[in-house]
């Protein structure tokens, strides 16, 4: 686990009513337990910094007080400078202590002169944790070497100051904990750091449910790309949509343009003759490329092949129909297309599954129960459970991400899983896959890989809907659904 990993969790948990000052709460509680099973009523030094895990050591002081320890807080800053409302909340609760005890000293350090060493039986490195960027700066630098010098426990709270949380490795100085208490799972950083920082590993439980993890919310927006200031067209994403025939123009059109409402630069359309000039009509945005007349076949492969090179991702089915020479281009270019692809509609039905499993490259497919079986063969287990296992058994299978569609949208590689429940039963309307998919290859196109473009995809879509129902009911259509993508960007 990562830090964007905790920083989506404690969105997620957030929405589900978990608030983050519970979760320090908790956490906070968990180190003065743990100080609690190593020594009898003694004195602690807490050296505390301005961001969240300062905000731990202030619950943890609070709790140690009630036990009757003797608690020094050494914070190393300015209180103007504490980053979260939580983290201030607990502060103002322990100045407020501190004036009817004298169990609790505040030190306020501006400046390293300030610091002087401490003989406690405990000292809490509650400074820094996931924090780190570069070398450590005074206050901090000697604060570590202060700890590092103590005669006591030492306990880092999360993650050791000084150590890399992402790779485990010390650039600078880091505190040598006798104990690291870390929350929830065990961070990157933790599992590849060096054992002398680290000390005896102890994992807390601070109340995340196992769904906070397992279902799609707001949180994992801030997965999302970030766009250079200094970007040209074309550097955030190419899409080719591959699909319509002479009875639909809509498919590949409303794909075409969820693309681009995913944050890519560029969305071309290659399709049927017949259908170009309706697709153009949909928006000036679209490139359109026509090929053969009515359908595509065979002879389009090359074609098709040369646009591509272009194309950082592709989008192939949305209104392909199931002509049998539709099937044997499909068949044909997907051997040689080297890029991610999102597969969807008639093509889960025309494309061979062999064909898939053996593809170089990313490859995420969208079916409902129906293009399951017919791609798969298999049918579709009512029990979410069973469902679960289903897609997670064939995509990993077929080497690929699968977004089985339904009230819950089910999304596994093979190796992972994650549920949907964004969305609602007026996403029946026809186009709203369609959306999905052009989502799904936006995001690709955007440097997302397959399982990520596809839950985020499956996500931003459902909340999109979720948006149009507000405003009409259940009498929207998919192009609503379209419309309100840029609203679930900005819930980020």
């Amino acid at each position: 686990m990562n830090i964007m990993d905790m920083n989506v969790i404690d969105s997620n948990a957030s929405t589900m009513g978990i608030s983050r000052l519970t979760l320090m709460e908790n956490a906070g509680r968990s180190i003065a337990n743990k100080i609690v099973n190593i020594s009898k009523p003694c004195k602690v030094t807490i050296f505390a910094g301005t961001g969240g895990n300062g905000g731990d050591g202030f619950v943890a002081a609070r709790h140690l007080l009630n036990m009757d320890f003797e608690v020094d807080i050494y914070f190393l800053g300015h209180p103007s400078d504490i980053k979260s409302t939580e983290s201030l909340k607990n502060w103002e609760i322990l100045k407020n202590i501190n004036i009817k005890t004298n169990s609790l000293e505040i030190h306020v350090i501006k400046d390293s002169s300030q610091l002087e060493s401490t003989n406690s039986a405990v000292v809490v490195d509650a400074i820094l944790g996931t924090g780190i960027k570069g070398n450590i700066r005074e206050p901090v630098s000697s604060a570590v070497d202060i700890i590092n010098n103590s005669s006591g426990t030492v306990i880092a709270v999360d993650i050791p100051t000084g150590l890399d949380p992402q790779t485990g490795m010390v650039n600078h100085k880091a505190v040598e904990a006798d104990f690291t208490i870390t929350f929830h799972k065990q961070k990157k950083g933790i599992k590849n750091g060096d054992k002398k920082y680290l000390g005896t590993i102890v994992v807390c439980d601070i109340g995340i449910p196992r769904e906070v993890e397992l279902y799609t919310g707001p949180g994992d927006l801030l997965r999302l790309n970030g766009r250079e200031t200094n970007s040209h067209k074309g550097q955030n994403g190419n899409v080719l949509v591959v699909g319509g025939s002479n009875e639909y123009s809509g498919a590949p059109a409303l794909a075409a343009l969820s693309a681009l409402r995913s944050g890519a630069d560029i969305s071309i359309v290659a399709c049927p003759t017949s259908v170009a000039s309706p697709i153009r009509s949909y928006s000036p945005d679209l490139i359109v490329k026509g090929l053969s007349d009515n359908y595509i076949n065979f002879d389009d492969t090359s074609k098709i092949l040369e646009i591509s090179k272009k194309a950082d991702s592709m989008v192939i089915g949305c209104g392909i129909g199931m002509e049998e020479e539709t099937s044997l281009a499909l068949n044909e270019m997907i051997e040689k297309i080297q890029k991610p692809i999102v597969i969807d509609a008639d093509a889960l039905k025309i494309l061979d599954s062999n064909l898939i499993s053996e593809h170089r490259n990313e490859i995420v497919l969208t079916p409902h129960k129906a293009e399951f079986k017919a791609f798969f063969g298999v049918d579709i287990p009512e029990k979410l459970s069973q469902k679960i296992d289903i897609v997670s058994e064939y995509s990993k299978e077929c080497t690929c991400t699968v977004v089985l569609k339904g009230n819950v949208d089910i999304i596994s590689n093979g190796e992972s899983v994650k549920l949907n429940d964004t969305g609602n039963p007026g996403m029946t309307v026809g186009g709203t896959g369609d959306v999905l998919a052009g989502l799904i290859g936006g995001l690709l196109a955007q440097g997302h890989n397959a399982y990520e473009s596809a839950y985020l995809g499956a996500f931003i879509n459902g909340t999109a809907g979720d948006i149009a129902k507000k405003e009409y009911g259940y009498n929207y259509l998919a192009s609503d659904v379209l419309k309100y993508i840029p609203k679930v960007f900005r819930i980020s």
